[in-house]
Protein backbone atom coordinates (compact mmCIF):
# COMPACT_ATOMS: atom_id res chain seq x y z
CA UNK A 1 0.00 0.00 0.00
CA UNK A 2 1.60 3.09 -1.01
CA UNK A 3 1.84 5.93 1.37
CA UNK A 4 0.61 9.60 0.98
CA UNK A 5 2.85 12.70 1.77
CA UNK A 6 1.93 13.20 5.02
CA UNK A 7 2.57 9.39 6.39
CA UNK A 8 5.99 9.66 4.31
CA UNK A 9 6.71 12.69 6.15
CA UNK A 10 6.03 10.79 9.28
CA UNK A 11 7.79 7.54 8.01
CA UNK A 12 11.07 9.58 7.54
CA UNK A 13 10.89 11.61 10.71
CA UNK A 14 10.79 7.70 12.13
CA UNK A 15 13.98 6.71 10.25
CA UNK A 16 16.14 9.76 11.68
CA UNK A 17 15.03 9.60 14.65
CA UNK A 18 15.96 6.06 15.01
CA UNK A 19 19.32 6.22 13.63
CA UNK A 20 22.44 6.92 15.94
CA UNK A 21 24.19 8.36 13.05
CA UNK A 22 23.83 10.99 10.44
CA UNK A 23 21.84 9.61 7.25
CA UNK A 24 23.26 10.17 3.83
CA UNK A 25 20.37 10.74 1.37
CA UNK A 26 20.92 7.72 -0.55
CA UNK A 27 20.93 5.74 2.78
CA UNK A 28 17.18 7.49 3.15
CA UNK A 29 16.06 6.23 -0.29
CA UNK A 30 17.08 2.52 0.90
CA UNK A 31 14.87 2.84 3.77
CA UNK A 32 12.09 4.65 2.34
CA UNK A 33 9.56 3.38 -0.57
CA UNK A 34 10.40 2.99 -3.82
CA UNK A 35 9.66 6.84 -5.86
CA UNK A 36 9.40 8.53 -2.95
CA UNK A 37 10.57 12.47 -3.24
CA UNK A 38 13.20 12.17 -0.51
CA UNK A 39 14.73 15.57 -1.23
CA UNK A 40 11.92 16.96 -1.28
CA UNK A 41 10.52 15.38 2.01
CA UNK A 42 14.05 16.69 4.04
CA UNK A 43 13.21 20.18 2.78
CA UNK A 44 9.38 19.79 4.73
CA UNK A 45 10.46 17.91 7.10
CA UNK A 46 13.17 20.67 8.26
CA UNK A 47 10.60 23.30 7.94
CA UNK A 48 8.34 21.33 10.45
CA UNK A 49 11.06 21.38 13.05
CA UNK A 50 12.49 25.03 11.99
CA UNK A 51 10.99 26.59 15.54
CA UNK A 52 10.96 23.25 17.35
CA UNK A 53 13.22 21.99 20.26
CA UNK A 54 15.39 20.15 17.81
CA UNK A 55 15.71 20.92 14.28
CA UNK A 56 16.71 18.52 11.26
CA UNK A 57 20.30 19.55 10.71
CA UNK A 58 22.76 18.96 7.64
CA UNK A 59 25.79 17.25 9.74
CA UNK A 60 28.13 16.78 6.91
CA UNK A 61 26.85 14.61 4.36
CA UNK A 62 24.18 13.93 6.26
CA UNK A 63 20.86 14.12 8.46
CA UNK A 64 20.24 14.22 11.71
CA UNK A 65 17.79 15.82 14.39
CA UNK A 66 19.80 17.96 16.99
CA UNK A 67 18.83 20.28 19.93
CA UNK A 68 18.17 23.70 18.31
CA UNK A 69 21.03 26.21 18.97
CA UNK A 70 19.84 28.56 21.34
CA UNK A 71 18.69 25.51 23.78
CA UNK A 72 22.22 23.76 23.79
CA UNK A 73 22.74 25.93 26.82
CA UNK A 74 20.40 24.78 28.77
CA UNK A 75 20.89 21.22 28.55
CA UNK A 76 22.86 19.11 30.59
CA UNK A 77 24.14 15.67 29.32
CA UNK A 78 26.21 13.15 31.56
CA UNK A 79 29.01 11.65 29.33
CA UNK A 80 31.94 9.17 30.12
CA UNK A 81 34.72 11.41 29.31
CA UNK A 82 38.24 9.17 29.90
CA UNK A 83 40.14 12.35 29.38
CA UNK A 84 39.93 16.02 28.56
CA UNK A 85 41.77 16.62 25.12
CA UNK A 86 44.91 17.94 25.81
CA UNK A 87 45.99 21.86 24.36
CA UNK A 88 48.62 19.75 21.82
CA UNK A 89 45.58 17.74 20.78
CA UNK A 90 43.29 20.77 19.97
CA UNK A 91 46.30 22.43 18.25
CA UNK A 92 46.62 19.03 16.10
CA UNK A 93 42.95 18.66 15.17
CA UNK A 94 42.65 22.41 14.38
CA UNK A 95 45.62 22.17 12.06
CA UNK A 96 43.82 18.85 10.32
CA UNK A 97 40.81 20.28 10.23
CA UNK A 98 42.37 23.56 8.18
CA UNK A 99 45.02 21.76 6.36
CA UNK A 100 43.65 18.08 5.44
CA UNK A 101 44.82 15.67 3.79
CA UNK A 102 48.14 16.30 6.26
CA UNK A 103 51.12 14.29 7.24
CA UNK A 104 52.25 14.44 10.65
CA UNK A 105 55.56 15.64 9.84
CA UNK A 106 53.62 18.94 7.80
CA UNK A 107 51.76 19.25 11.45
CA UNK A 108 55.14 19.54 13.58
CA UNK A 109 56.34 22.15 10.97
CA UNK A 110 53.54 24.02 11.82
CA UNK A 111 53.13 23.91 15.25
CA UNK A 112 57.13 23.90 15.66
CA UNK A 113 57.51 21.23 17.95
CA UNK A 114 57.16 17.63 18.03
CA UNK A 115 53.94 15.86 17.68
CA UNK A 116 53.39 13.01 20.32
CA UNK A 117 52.24 9.51 18.99
CA UNK A 118 49.48 10.00 22.24
CA UNK A 119 48.20 13.36 20.67
CA UNK A 120 47.08 11.24 17.43
CA UNK A 121 45.98 8.32 19.37
CA UNK A 122 43.52 10.90 21.32
CA UNK A 123 42.16 11.81 18.42
CA UNK A 124 41.69 8.74 16.47
CA UNK A 125 40.02 7.39 20.24
CA UNK A 126 37.52 10.56 19.93
CA UNK A 127 36.92 9.21 16.50
CA UNK A 128 37.46 13.09 15.25
CA UNK A 129 40.36 12.02 12.20
CA UNK A 130 40.78 9.22 10.45
CA UNK A 131 44.02 7.89 8.00
CA UNK A 132 43.52 9.31 4.36
CA UNK A 133 46.22 7.11 2.54
CA UNK A 134 49.66 7.46 2.24
CA UNK A 135 51.96 10.45 0.52
CA UNK A 136 53.74 9.59 -2.48
CA UNK A 137 56.66 10.63 -1.35
CA UNK A 138 60.15 8.97 0.42
CA UNK A 139 58.54 6.67 3.45
CA UNK A 140 55.09 7.07 1.99
CA UNK A 141 54.35 8.86 4.87
CA UNK A 142 50.35 8.81 6.59
CA UNK A 143 48.05 11.30 5.62
CA UNK A 144 45.35 12.70 8.06
CA UNK A 145 42.02 13.96 7.68
CA UNK A 146 38.95 14.70 9.94
CA UNK A 147 35.54 12.30 10.11
CA UNK A 148 31.88 12.86 9.97
CA UNK A 149 31.98 12.27 14.10
CA UNK A 150 34.14 15.72 13.98
CA UNK A 151 31.62 17.63 11.95
CA UNK A 152 28.69 16.19 14.12
CA UNK A 153 30.57 17.46 17.45
CA UNK A 154 31.11 20.51 16.26
CA UNK A 155 27.89 21.09 14.96
CA UNK A 156 29.59 22.03 11.38
CA UNK A 157 27.57 21.01 7.68
CA UNK A 158 30.81 20.46 6.51
CA UNK A 159 34.39 22.09 6.12
CA UNK A 160 33.59 25.02 4.48
CA UNK A 161 31.60 26.07 7.71
CA UNK A 162 34.85 26.22 9.89
CA UNK A 163 35.66 30.09 11.67
CA UNK A 164 37.67 32.20 9.72
CA UNK A 165 40.75 34.19 10.90
CA UNK A 166 38.61 37.23 12.16
CA UNK A 167 36.81 34.79 14.22
CA UNK A 168 39.15 32.74 15.58
CA UNK A 169 41.27 35.78 16.96
CA UNK A 170 38.28 37.37 18.31
CA UNK A 171 37.64 34.18 20.22
CA UNK A 172 41.68 33.76 21.16
CA UNK A 173 42.48 31.05 19.18
CA UNK A 174 44.84 31.86 17.48
CA UNK A 175 48.22 31.27 19.49
CA UNK A 176 51.24 34.39 19.27
CA UNK A 177 53.50 31.63 18.33
CA UNK A 178 55.54 31.85 15.08
CA UNK A 179 53.21 29.32 12.63
CA UNK A 180 50.36 28.70 14.40
CA UNK A 181 48.58 31.74 12.56
CA UNK A 182 49.13 28.94 9.51
CA UNK A 183 45.95 27.09 11.09
CA UNK A 184 43.37 29.71 9.72
CA UNK A 185 45.58 30.06 6.43
CA UNK A 186 42.67 28.01 4.37
CA UNK A 187 39.73 29.52 6.51
CA UNK A 188 38.14 30.86 3.74
CA UNK A 189 38.64 28.11 1.22
CA UNK A 190 35.55 25.68 0.82
CA UNK A 191 37.12 22.98 0.19
CA UNK A 192 40.82 21.31 1.37
CA UNK A 193 43.02 21.84 -1.31
CA UNK A 194 45.02 18.88 -2.17
CA UNK A 195 48.95 18.78 -0.67
CA UNK A 196 51.70 18.39 -3.19
CA UNK A 197 51.97 14.56 -3.99
CA UNK A 198 48.26 14.02 -3.35
CA UNK A 199 45.55 12.43 -5.90
CA UNK A 200 42.13 13.95 -6.08
CA UNK A 201 40.66 10.07 -6.69
CA UNK A 202 38.10 8.39 -5.05
CA UNK A 203 39.74 6.13 -1.76
CA UNK A 204 39.88 2.40 -2.02
CA UNK A 205 37.60 0.18 0.31
CA UNK A 206 38.99 -1.41 3.06
CA UNK A 207 42.83 -1.31 2.17
CA UNK A 208 45.41 -1.77 5.00
CA UNK A 209 47.94 0.72 6.45
CA UNK A 210 51.38 -1.20 5.48
CA UNK A 211 55.14 -0.39 4.75
CA UNK A 212 57.13 -1.15 1.22
CA UNK A 213 54.01 -0.62 -1.44
CA UNK A 214 54.65 -1.24 -5.04
CA UNK A 215 52.65 1.89 -6.20
CA UNK A 216 53.95 5.16 -6.44
CA UNK A 217 50.96 6.51 -5.86
CA UNK A 218 49.47 7.19 -3.29
CA UNK A 219 48.14 4.60 -1.46
CA UNK A 220 44.62 5.19 -0.22
CA UNK A 221 42.56 3.83 2.68
CA UNK A 222 38.86 3.37 3.33
CA UNK A 223 36.84 6.26 3.54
Amino acid sequence: MSLDHFNLLRLLEAILFASAEPLEPEAIVDRMPDGAPVEALIEDLQGLYANRGVNLMRIGKGWAFRTAEDLTGYMRVSLEAPRKLSRAAMETLAIIAYHQPVTRAEIEEIRGVATNRGTIDQLLEAGWIRPRGRRRAPGKPVTWGTTELFLDAFRLEGLDALPGVEELKAAGLLDRRPGMGAIAMRADDAEPELLPGEQDEPLFEQQELWEGADSEDQIALDE
